[in-house]
């Protein structure tokens, strides 16, 4: 008998956690679901308004991102394939842009890439990360998604 009322508990705990997350709250994501056709609008808008400018309309990057410029720091790298977005989780993609590369790498790390922290709110950052993997071919977004399910 009562095991059936923590079955209960569990299952009315599940529903209301969803119904919360769907209809209220802050209607964050907690990841960067690319198969979510109104996030990945979202992040197209966000990405043209917000990103773009460094990392290329086109996802490119900038020139010569591997190799430090004269101020020491590097380019804005692409976030298509040919870049290195997909080799982090989206949790790791989601700090460096909520609080830049700079709070995140260690002392005397120099970056142009600040934090967002005080501009988008947590879902039009996880936005932005759905529609930047929206664009990745298949065979990638498979590997990240796995790369993603073992860093949980």
């Amino acid at each position: 008998m009562a095991l059936r009322y923590i079955f209960l508990a569990v299952f009315l705990t599940v529903v209301t956690g969803a119904i919360l997350w769907k209809f209220g709250g802050t209607n964050d994501p907690g990841f960067a679901d690319a198969n979510d056709p109104e996030l990945v609008a979202l992040g197209s808008s966000i990405y043209g308004a917000h990103c773009a400018a460094c990392h290329g309309a086109d996802l490119k990057g900038q020139p010569d991102w591997h190799k430090r410029g004269p101020d020491g720091k590097l380019p804005a790298p692409p976030h298509d394939e040919t870049g290195h977005t997909w080799h982090h989780s989206d949790a790791q993609n989601f700090k460096v842009t909520k609080l830049g590369t700079e709070a995140l790498a260690p002392p005397g790390y120099k970056s142009d890439m600040k934090g967002f922290d005080d501009i988008l709110s947590d879902r039009e950052i996880w936005a932005a990360l759905a529609y930047i993997k929206s664009r990745w071919p298949a065979k990638i977004r498979d590997r990240h998604d796995s790369m993603n399910a073992q860093k949980q």
